[in-house]
């Protein structure tokens, strides 16, 4: 059974949802749709998320169970391999993947992606570094990539 906690950062409400014994979903949200059930598990998955907005860490160390299609799994390694401080466009995934005109159904699978931050979906850009796209805001995929640029830089 899927547990559910929320969390304070300071980027926000992060939802936090594990089952068994895997983090399933890690994503901002804007109100707390129902009690909280803090497992250890979403504890760390929190503390981690916040040592990363801090600068404290670039990786996560969890154990992730995104829920989703072989091709959308396969979109979220990518986006996965995509280093801190880096961006990586629909196209250049979707050649990666061997599918070099399936650029809208990378951007589909990305748009579904179950756990931000740890499966790094604000790393993907449109064609020229342009913002596109992304379920927490764009306000906020600008502010997660200049985080990550000015981090880098130290």
């Amino acid at each position: 059974m899927e547990t559910v906690a929320c969390y304070d950062t300071k980027m926000g409400l992060l939802l936090v949802a594990c089952e068994g014994g895997a983090v399933t979903r890690l994503q901002w949200v804007t109100e707390r749709s129902r009690p909280d059930e803090p497992t250890p598990l979403s504890d760390e998955a929190a503390e981690q998320a916040r040592a990363w907005l801090d600068g404290r860490r670039r990786t996560f160390e969890l154990p992730l169970d995104p829920r989703g299609t072989d091709f959308q799994r396969a979109v979220w390694r990518q986006v996965s391999a995509i280093p801190y401080g880096a961006t990586r466009s629909y196209g250049e995934i979707a050649a990666a993947l061997g599918r070099p005109t399936a650029s809208r159904a990378v951007g589909a699978a990305v748009g579904r992606n179950p756990i931000w931050l740890a499966i790094p979906c604000h790393r993907v850009v449109g064609r020229g570094g342009a913002l596109t796209g992304y379920a927490g805001g764009l306000e906020r995929k600008a502010r997660l990539l200049e985080l990550e640029r000015n981090e880098k830089s130290r």
